[in-house]
């Protein structure tokens, strides 16, 4: 096990995609269910998908060594039922495995979170506040299994697996080194094909508003969703709090929706965004028991918003009040452990096909991706940043003029919550900017 655990970190592998949590540490505790994240929730991605059906034997292997080193009960790959080829693939395969069995999920969002996949797939429920481990359970996603599989042949973390889609002239599913820009991804796409564009790192849902094209693809990049700058989603991502709040104060028709949709609340968390938003407009909600700590308990999914007739965005308050708390050294007081989900969770999925018509994504949608695992591009230039996972920064190892090769360790881990950085292609080392270092490619 410390020989596996050893090559994972020397690898550099962590979360492919969220917060970026170093594996090594993640597969240390002791588990009874490892589960791969194979749903993808997140509308247009496409990643895990293709990598599974193109890899699939690598994948169960390595799933099979990971449940045997852990000592875990068993290994469930989950994906959602409408990915045929997937699990057609898989199928054939996963009959060698006594250990290891296929979960399928429904087509609804967000059937990848951590908690609600926990439950799925095990029908257990994570306490207010915990983690998978407390039931007993690891989650990791499909990209980072298959980097697992490489690192037990020795091989880092040098390349990333991408969706480039939207507004460009080709979308696919592409494989490029680690610090290339994204408005370099974007050209390997055939380009944009809308003049003033702006990107979405991530899902629609939970991702981020990139502005500037030079932004460097990290380890946990997942898409590229290239859109125009006045499309309704960047507006809605870009509006500041103070904003959303003055709305709230005369929109807000009390309808409970977003409260009713909540994946957490449906899980049997203590979270409602309804009565935060009213706390927050108004100071009270006319309740005695809603507390603005709930808000440690919301995951920032954004199915309130979409919930919402009047587009408001609870989420955002949430994260804002967490924050405030945080800084203040206020901690999540909430955990308790629901002894069942709410008796209408079944009935409350939201697909994603209607998703992404809500999201005024429809169009996109349609258009399925193609896997480009060799790329053929002059990339002139990767920018490797040392923080590209959770915990601390790695420390460089290299100094402006020195030349590096492929797979090299550049920037080793710093402590045990930490994660190294490995050069991606050859080529001399031009600048040390502080977070980040600049490789001219050879």
């Amino acid at each position: 096990m410390e020989d596996l655990l050893s090559r994972v970190r020397e690898a550099g592998v962590v979360g492919a995609g969220g917060a970026g949590f170093p594996t090594h540490v993640k597969l240390k505790g002791g588990v009874e269910h490892l589960i791969l994240n194979g749903a993808e929730c997140e509308p247009l991605l496409e990643v895990d998908q293709h990598l599974a059906e193109a890899h699939g034997e690598e994948l169960l292997e390595a799933m099979n060594l990971l449940v045997s080193r852990l000592g875990a009960l068993e290994g469930i790959l989950a994906f959602k039922g409408k990915y045929k080829g997937v699990l057609e693939v898989l199928g054939r395969g996963i009959g060698r495995y006594p250990k290891l069995r296929l979960h399928v999920l429904p087509n609804v969002y967000p059937a990848g979170d951590e908690q609600v996949l926990v439950y799925e797939a095990t029908g257990r429920i994570v306490p207010e506040g915990g983690i998978p481990l407390e039931v007993g359970a690891v989650v990791i996603n499909v990209e980072t299994l298959y980097n697992v599989s490489r690192a037990l042949e020795g091989l880092p973390v040098t390349h990333k697996y991408l969706t480039v889609c939207g507004e460009v002239a080709r979308p696919s599913t592409i494989r490029v080194p680690v610090g290339v820009s994204f408005a370099q991804a974007v050209d390997v796409c055939g380009g944009a094909v809308v003049g003033d564009w702006v990107a979405v790192d991530g899902g629609p849902m939970m991702g981020r508003v990139v502005e500037d094209p030079s932004e460097p693809v990290v380890k946990t990049t997942k898409g590229i969703i290239v859109l125009p700058r006045d499309h309704p989603l960047v507006v809605s991502k870009m509006r500041k709090l103070p904003e959303m709040m003055r709305l709230a104060k005369t929109a807000c028709c009390h309808c409970m929706l977003c409260t009713d949709l909540c994946p957490r609340y449906l899980l049997g968390h203590k979270l409602r965004p309804d009565k935060l938003m009213r706390l927050a407009a108004y100071n009270d909600t006319c309740e005695k028991d809603a507390m603005s700590t709930e808000a440690f308990l919301c995951c920032e999914c954004g199915m309130c918003e979409v919930a919402c007739v009047m587009g408001l965005q609870p989420w955002k308050l949430n994260r804002e009040l967490k924050l405030r708390m945080s800084r203040q050294g206020i901690r999540n007081p909430h955990r308790s452990s629901p002894g069942e989900v709410n008796p209408f969770r079944r009935y409350r999925g939201f697909p994603t096909g209607k998703l992404l018509g809500r999201l005024g994504l429809g169009k996109y949608g349609a258009v399925h991706t193609d896997l480009r695992e060799a790329v053929d591009f002059p990339w002139g230039k990767l920018v490797l940043k040392f923080k590209q996972h959770i915990g601390s920064p790695a420390v460089p190892l290299v100094s402006p003029g020195d030349t590096v090769s492929p797979g090299q360790l550049v920037a080793r881990p710093e402590g045990e919550v930490s994660a190294g950085v490995h050069a991606p292609l050859a080529g001399v080392v031009v600048e040390l900017l502080g977070d980040r270092m600049v490789i001219q490619v050879s």
